[in-house]
């Protein structure tokens, strides 16, 4: 039995990534992932707004910047080098003792950021680089067209800046998911990833206060990311990696035949543990034999809205059949 898939120009032993988490932060981190039988990794995201409360944490004693000038700088360009530094030692140390592929993250907000980070992961040695953008529309004078300008200029520039296969982990905000997706793919990404997961708050009664939402995903949550992996994967010019709602081995299989290429996981992961990804693996394994599978592309997209078929006739027809039964 053959479980490899290729990925961004990278042969993974099976289609099972630890998604950016904090579980992949440390370099122990990332080798139990590949001891409990990972594809891949993704290394937890660097967020920018994490670099700068690091420089006005290591700066909070000084005095005004004016008092220092151009010497404030220097330091605040110094602190930002020795928290970066820390994230790509992980990297480098990573690669030397790992064999699957590792792959950088990056979240920011900046637009000549995401430029320098992107060249430092590369430098770094990763394998690959997902841009988590989480860019969404919440101001009121910022449309639709401005969040998709922002996507394409971003993307365009980075791939102008490094060589190594870029993905990008988008959310599932878009006014056309599809034509957009499509889009993007026409760019010549190395792989799209569905979905991010946004920052979600909650309201505490007692305190009368915004609190943080619960940040793991729920297995219920596998539909909406199925239905778009399900829609797009015979659209688009470039491999899906499907997140969000994957919590069981039945969830790795049905995403593969909806059409996805990889499949990422975390919350299972942070419910489970890491020795979870052997299970994962070993139920993929279990379906493919109990199917006749000797490869993985014999069933890949199976399941798919074929590239000529009207996404929205295939849904309506299973729409009918649901209410046909009833």
């Amino acid at each position: 039995m053959n479980t490899s898939v290729e990925y961004m120009g990278l042969t993974l032993k099976n289609p099972i990534i630890v998604g950016s988490c904090g579980l992949m932060s440390t370099v122990d981190g990332l080798m139990q992932a590949e001891q409990y039988g990972a594809g891949a990794v993704v290394v937890k995201s660097v967020f920018e707004e994490q670099i700068i409360y690091d420089i006005k944490r290591n700066t909070k004693f000084m005095a005004p910047t004016d008092h220092y000038g151009v010497s404030y700088e220097y330091i605040a360009q110094h602190v930002e080098a020795d928290s970066l530094n820390k994230h790509f030692d992980v990297i480098r140390e990573a690669k030397r003792k790992m064999q699957i592929p590792v792959i950088g993250s990056i979240n920011c907000y900046s637009f000549e950021n995401w430029l320098t980070y992107a060249k430092r992961f590369e430098d770094a040695g990763c394998d690959a680089l997902e841009l988590n953008m989480a860019i969404l529309p919440y101001e009121t004078n910022m449309g639709t067209d401005d969040v998709e300008r922002l996507f394409q200029n971003i993307m365009t520039a980075i791939r102008k800046y490094v060589s190594v296969p870029i993905a990008v982990k988008v959310g599932v905000h878009f006014t056309n998911m599809a034509q957009y997706m499509q889009q993007l793919s026409w760019m010549g990404l190395g792989a799209i990833t569905l979905f991010n997961r946004p920052i979600n708050i909650d309201i505490d009664l007692d305190k009368e206060q915004t609190v943080m939402a619960p940040r793991l995903s729920t297995p219920d949550e596998i539909y909406n990311t199925l239905r778009w992996v399900a829609i797009l994967a015979k659209k688009v010019r470039c491999p899906l990696s499907a997140s969000s709602g994957v919590h069981t081995p039945d969830g790795v299989v049905k995403m593969l035949l909806a059409g996805a290429t990889t499949v990422q996981v975390v919350s299972c992961l942070y419910k489970n543990g890491l020795p979870y990804i052997t299970e994962l693996v070993k139920g993929l394994e279990q379906w493919m034999t109990e199917h006749n599978y000797e490869r993985v592309d014999q069933f890949r997209g199976k399941l798919a809205v074929g590239p000529s078929e009207e996404s929205s006739l295939f849904f309506r027809s299973q729409f009918m059949k649901h209410f046909a039964e009833i």
